[in-house]
């Protein structure tokens, strides 16, 4: 599989980068079929927010001409675009100016069970909680050890995700994903201003739901309120939707509105 640097082909990066030295950027993992990426505006608007955020300096229409020429090399898979600072020397203080560094890797589709999509999953509930810090919420930055904490913690094959949660104990995401809930014919998905990850899925089906005349909430929720609602699904750019049918004794079914958004979120992911 292909991987590139400032837009060559490259598989080394210089031990001075701040991605690496403090994960000190940000990334978009981004479907590919048949050469074309998948929600690419989503993904390079939540990217040039993310950078706005950071005061990264970053040439969208350069990732943008990058991102198509790699995912035409590509063909089919999963392409990871990572955005960092670039190199620095010893410190914390961003370097200036900054010359931010484009890293493209590419990989295979993930190869997740049918039934994951068809009759849902069950979520492992997660000790790790979210830190909150509005300054970093909702951006994909690259430091992930919260989620890694939380992967760590089930590593068997009945669950297919974890829900996190953050200090205060309210409903975030899954450890790789975003939840929604359906209550009363509500779509509900929880504020993400104190932390968490705005995915570009969950963004997409918030709009295609509100055109369809389907009311939609965001708010914080409490654990109370997902063991109450009606219907329970994940979803991320990659998959798309999740059914959830279950977390420890708790049930749900698969309900009308999560069907009708997997559908679209299918059709998003094949387009």
């Amino acid at each position: 599989m292909p991987s590139w640097v400032d837009g060559q082909p490259l598989e080394w990066l210089p031990v001075k980068d701040r991605g690496l030295a403090y994960g000190d950027g940000l990334f978009e993992t981004i479907a590919v079929n048949g050469g074309n990426p998948a929600l690419l505006e989503r993904h390079l608007t939540r990217l040039g927010e993310g950078c706005a955020r950071l005061q990264i300096d970053l040439d969208l229409a350069l990732v943008r001409a990058e991102l198509l020429a790699f995912s035409r090399e590509l063909g089919d898979g999963v392409a990871k675009l990572i955005v960092t600072r670039g190199d620095g020397l010893r410190g914390y203080a961003p370097p200036q100016p900054g010359l931010p560094r484009r890293i493209l890797q590419g990989s295979g589709k993930p190869a997740y069970p049918a039934g994951n999509a068809e009759l849902g999953v069950r979520l492992f509930p997660c000790a790790t909680r979210l830190a909150e810090q509005p300054l970093l919420a909702g951006i994909k930055h690259l430091n992930r050890l919260e989620q890694v904490l939380a992967r760590a913690e089930w590593q068997d094959a009945e669950h297919a995700e974890g829900l996190m949660l953050d200090v205060s104990g309210r409903v975030i995401e899954g450890v790789y994903s975003n939840l929604f809930l359906v209550k009363d014919g509500v779509l509900l998905t929880p504020d993400l201003a104190r932390c968490g990850v705005a995915g570009v899925m969950r963004a997409e089906l918030l709009a295609q739901a509100q055109a369809q005349g389907i009311r939609c909430d965001v708010r914080d929720i409490g654990v109370d309120a997902l063991l109450q609602a009606d219907e329970v699904f994940l979803c991320n750019s990659l998959y798309g939707v999740w059914p959830v049918r279950a977390l420890q004794r708790h049930r749900w079914s698969v309900g009308p509105l999560t069907r009708k958004l997997q559908l679209i979120a299918r059709d998003l992911l094949d387009s």
